[in-house]
């Protein structure tokens, strides 16, 4: 499919999702914990609510935990294989423009590399991995009212690159 090209019309699904349900949390497994936090943690600024037992709990905005870190099956694991079954990404949702693009600047700062930079219609989003090599998105949904929409007024995603020194120079302001 070509980057630019829209998604298929969604189908419904067979059983409704309830009103109201959210998605509460991601555990990745994690080779070394403390190698994780210096990312989780330092990089993206999650606060770790609690830590035990091989296990670190992380929030924004004082959740009892939006990701978990854990060695449980994996301490001085390998990442797993390309062409291999799992996690895609987790994605973390900015509240705008400007806060994705503090934290972008962060991330390169750190020394992380981008994978990817994309505008998606719908929103705009930074792919990297974490340490682990866990996929990592950093994006910012714009307005609804602004999300493109086909003929029948369905959702018209797409695939474009992203302007990254335009994303980046909203960090300075």
């Amino acid at each position: 499919m070509p980057d630019d090209a829209p998604l298929p019309r969604p189908q419904p699904a067979r059983a409704a999702a309830p009103a109201g349900l959210t998605v509460g949390h991601v555990h990745l497994k994690v080779a070394e914990l403390d190698r994780a936090l210096g990312f989780w943690r330092d990089v993206l600024g999650l606060e770790v609510m609690a830590r035990r037992n091989g296990a670190a709990f992380l929030s924004a905005g004082g959740y009892h935990h939006h990701i978990a870190l854990n060695t449980w099956d994996s301490l001085g694991g390998e990442p797993p294989a390309p062409g291999t079954t799992g996690l895609y990404h987790v994605a973390l949702l900015y509240p705008d423009r400007a806060t994705l693009a503090r934290a972008v600047k962060t991330v390169l700062e750190a020394g992380i590399s981008l994978e990817g930079a994309s505008d998606h219609g719908v929103s705009e989003a930074i792919y990297l991995r974490d340490p682990d090599g866990n996929g990592v998105e950093l994006y910012r949904d714009r307005p609804r009212a602004d999300w493109p929409r086909d003929a029948e007024g369905n959702i018209a995603m797409f695939t474009r690159r992203l302007d990254l020194p335009a994303l980046l120079a909203e960090a300075e302001d």
